[in-house]
């Protein structure tokens, strides 16, 4: 299935029925009081989060909804019928705008959250509401209210526990299929991954957290070049950033500065963000050189940094790896409580 994180669609709710200017007439009563009922609301247009969805592409294909109006109101008090709501279906961490003037209208972060994108017109008042001592028989009814229509652009940001930072080929998508039950596409070559995959990662019977593998940066991406701002807004949303840093380039630590000047140019509030290092593909390295290179390597990255070598090829150091981005990401959740 295609992943769509942006779609804008057009909104329409419907209108309420008019209220009922009716008056009672029975056999032995032919000039009964009013009795005109009141109109349905009409149909409001909603978003609704759904777990079990991870892209906004059936809203691409369509991008037109309109709420039915509401029904008339009838004599003997009855009231019309309301008009169906329409509950437009999204996956969690979905962002709804104003088409127009760029508010924000809300955001879906858990499952069965909703959002009233066009709230359907109210109902007119049937006559029997504006009886009174001095107008025993009105003859007017309020008509129903108009509803509302709108451009809504919604914005899809992934909600992960562990978002992937690193460059084109890190080893990103090995490291999430190694670690989860998510197959992304794997290749030696850089932009195998052209979307986001998530992965769950479950050990200890008990502890288990989200992982999204995410395109890869390349320098001037906070400017938008290469897969940019695409890649960049999904970082937003993951509670920890783990960087990926190849062991085969030849300067680790300044590829990693480089990764924190592109998130800092986008958004500094990223820095906040708890962080990590894994230094991929180490099983290039070899055993018997491993601990010296690690040693020399370690001095160009920060001291308050952590970083774990790991190979997701042969299973090296994924255990140490996983404990240590739980405690990160168990204190995110506390904090969060």
């Amino acid at each position: 299935m295609k992943f769509v994180d942006y779609v804008t669609v057009t909104v329409r709710s419907g209108r309420g029925g008019a209220g009922s200017v009716h008056f009672r007439r029975e056999k032995y009563e032919p000039n009964g009081g009013p009795d005109g009922g009141d109109g349905g609301a009409g149909g409001s247009v909603l978003l609704e989060g759904d777990s079990q969805l991870y892209t906004l592409l059936d809203l691409r294909y369509n991008r037109h909804h309109f709420a039915k109006a509401g029904e008339p109101g009838a004599g003997a008090g009855k009231s019309g019928k309301a008009g169906v709501d329409i509950v437009l279906r999204v996956p969690l961490g979905t962002i709804a705008k104003d088409g127009e003037s760029g508010e924000i209208l809300g955001e879906i972060v858990e499952d069965g959250d909703r959002i009233v994108l066009a709230q359907g017109g109210r109902g007119g008042q049937g006559n029997t509401h504006f009886k009174s001592s001095t107008n025993q028989a009105p003859r007017y009814a309020q008509p129903g209210e108009a509803g509302e229509e709108r451009e809504v652009t919604m914005e899809l940001k992934l909600l992960a526990d562990v978002g992937l930072v690193g460059f084109p080929n890190a080893g990103k998508s090995t490291l999430v299929s190694s670690l989860s039950a998510a197959k992304p596409k794997i290749a030696d070559y850089p932009f195998t991954t052209l979307e986001p995959n998530l992965g769950m990662v479950g050990f200890d019977d008990w502890r288990s957290f989200v992982i999204a593998d995410i395109p890869g940066l390349i320098e001037g991406a906070s400017e938008g070049r290469g897969l940019g701002h695409q890649f960049l807004k999904h970082v937003e949303r993951n509670a920890v950033l783990l960087f990926c840093v190849a062991a085969d380039v030849e300067d680790p630590g300044a590829r990693y500065a480089t990764l924190v000047e592109e998130l800092e140019a986008f958004s500094p509030h990223l820095l906040h963000k708890p962080r990590m290092v894994a230094l991929t593909k180490m099983d290039i390295v070899g055993p018997e050189l491993a601990d010296a290179w690690v040693r020399d390597v370690l001095e160009g990255f920060p001291d308050d940094v952590e970083v774990v070598p790991i190979s997701a090829v042969a299973r090296q150091g994924l255990d140490r790896l996983k404990e240590r981005l739980w405690t990160f990401v168990d204190a995110e959740r506390k904090a969060d409580a």
